[in-house]
């Protein structure tokens, strides 16, 4: 296929809010794909490569692009993933040079239209809505086939390209090639925010309700005396928790999969901040000493497998007594059943008074939907938090010339794939924060002007803020107010930042608790 095709795709589908339109253009392109071009073109319509790190950077991406436009399209997306392949094996001496002449090699065979979509892509710009939930249902109605199923091969494939390359050339039996297998991980299923118990007990009734803590989301496979540790991303970090392997491989548990939270403890058991924990998570690591000064703590709350039996599709409920009949209660995380107000707030003040963030409410009839943001979970804070994307920084001034320092925050619109401004704040940060970030952000540098360095929209921020408040000097209509930094996000991406409906949630809370959903 030629990569013109997709580009036209691609524009159509951003260019209208129909998710109708947008599921028909998607799937007519799926359906005229030859096998091998499946993968490539799911990566490409999603706003991603295939190959998770290429090695060049704005600037080399940016001189790249001022190769002459080709006058008409001959490129095809195996041509583009073939050169970004090759661009990603390149290293060595002279590696910068090579990747340069690869890229602007490929650029000058590229029509203006496609120069554009490509560096798009490669800047992790390309949001034009064809977000993971809207594929998977193109990927379903391209193929003829029922929605779960897709999700579910999906869930437990942690990808879509190879799904959809399934569906797409065998169909229904293509699909039932991904099981849950050990040591084989699975997106984790996420919560949605709620404003209080009250409205978790409304969504939910009689649910489960579990202290929220602020660490590591880990994925624990283990068969026998091999123990396997997956970060929130999939990344296997086994080598960085020694501690954590050593303490599953004491039970007598059989094969598992485990979802649970790394944490370290200070001495009086109160958590450390999340940075502290994800220390021990760095790129460069001295595992002995860390170990030593600041040793993990796992506390499991779900289980995906016990024995030969796959409970993905269980009722929580059943998940949860597996999980408690297997590990000890110290390796669990401190749950209370209740649908009573008084238990579930007595619980909550308990859980904040021992350090930890807040609650979850669990559905006890729900499976799990590794990937989703359900209704089935959902998360109570004691301060209104936000995880929102940094769009640009400013250039400080007095103590802080030099250093990037008041933050440009956006929240993520689902319909658009965009990131909507909310705001600014320079407060929270630390001059190692500061530090941190101008290094950061200038690595992600796409333009600047006088003010300001507007960067690509992959860091995430947690955000404390007192209140939100209507605004037009902003496109969504909403300002926060009193915002704060509480920390980067580094286990998170941009597309698992909050999104604009749940900052309106929150703006309606504020307005009229009595009225807000």
């Amino acid at each position: 296929m030629l990569l013109s095709d997709l580009v036209q795709t691609s524009q159509r589908v951003s260019s209208t809010s129909r998710r109708l339109e947008k599921l028909d253009a998607l799937a007519t392109l799926l359906r005229s794909l030859a096998p091998d071009e499946i993968a490539i073109a799911v990566a490409f319509l999603s706003g991603e490569t295939r190959q998770p790190k290429l090695g060049v950077g704005p600037a080399t991406i940016l001189a790249a692009r001022s190769a002459q436009a080709a006058a008409s399209p001959s490129l095809t997306v195996q041509d583009v993933d073939r050169t970004l392949q090759a661009i990603c094996e390149t290293t060595g001496t002279g590696s910068n040079a090579e990747r340069k002449r690869l890229l602007s090699a490929l650029l000058a065979r590229a029509t203006q239209m496609e120069q554009e979509f490509l560096v798009r892509l490669l800047f992790g710009e390309l949001r034009q809505g064809a977000l993971e939930g809207l594929m998977l249902d193109a990927i379903a109605r391209a193929g003829g086939l029922s929605l779960p199923s897709v999700r579910r091969a999906a869930m437990v494939a942690g990808g879509l390209g190879s799904v959809a390359r399934a569906a797409l050339t065998e169909g229904e039996p293509g699909l039932q090639q991904f099981a849950l297998r050990l040591f084989q991980p699975v997106l984790p299923m996420l919560a949605q925010p709620a404003q209080d118990i009250e409205e978790a007990l409304r969504n939910l009734g009689t649910a489960a309700w579990e202290w929220k803590l602020d660490g590591a989301r880990i994925q624990v496979h283990k068969q026998g005396d091999d123990v396997r540790v997956f970060s929130r991303g999939l990344n296997d970090v086994t080598a960085a928790v020694p501690e954590i392997v050593e303490q599953l491989r004491a039970t007598d548990a059989p094969d598992l999969i485990l979802d649970g939270e790394a944490i370290a403890l200070r001495e009086n058991e109160r958590p450390y901040p999340f940075q502290i924990t994800m220390r021990r998570f760095g790129r460069r690591l001295d595992v002995d000493k860390l170990r030593a000064s600041l040793p993990l703590r796992a506390f499991y709350f779900d289980c995906l497998r016990l024995g030969n039996r796959d409970l993905i599709e269980r009722a929580a409920g059943e998940r949860f007594d597996a999980l408690t009949q297997t590990l000890p209660p110290g390796m669990l995380v401190k749950r209370l059943i209740t649908g009573e107000v008084s238990a579930a707030q007595s619980f909550l003040d308990e859980a904040l008074r021992t350090g930890h963030e807040g609650v979850m409410a669990k559905s006890l009839q729900a499976p799990y939907e590794a990937g989703s943001r359900g209704s089935s979970w959902l998360k109570i804070k004691q301060a209104h938090t936000l995880d929102l994307v940094i769009l640009a920084a400013e250039w400080g001034h007095g103590r802080r010339h030099g250093w990037l320092s008041n933050l440009h925050l956006g929240a993520r619109d689902p319909d658009t794939g965009r990131f909507i401004m909310l705001g600014k704040t320079f407060k929270g940060l630390t001059d190692g924060m500061l530090e941190w970030q101008t290094q950061k952000l200038l690595e992600l540098e796409v333009s600047r002007d006088h003010m300001a360095v507007y960067v690509r929209p992959e860091v995430i921020v947690e955000i404390a803020v007192n209140e939100i408040q209507e605004s037009s000097q902003y496109p969504g209509g909403l300002a926060l107010r009193f915002a704060r930094v509480k920390g980067y996000r580094s286990d998170k991406r941009a597309e698992e930042a909050d999104t604009i409906a749940t900052v309106r949630r929150l703006f309606m809370h504020h307005a009229n608790p009595s009225e807000s959903d």
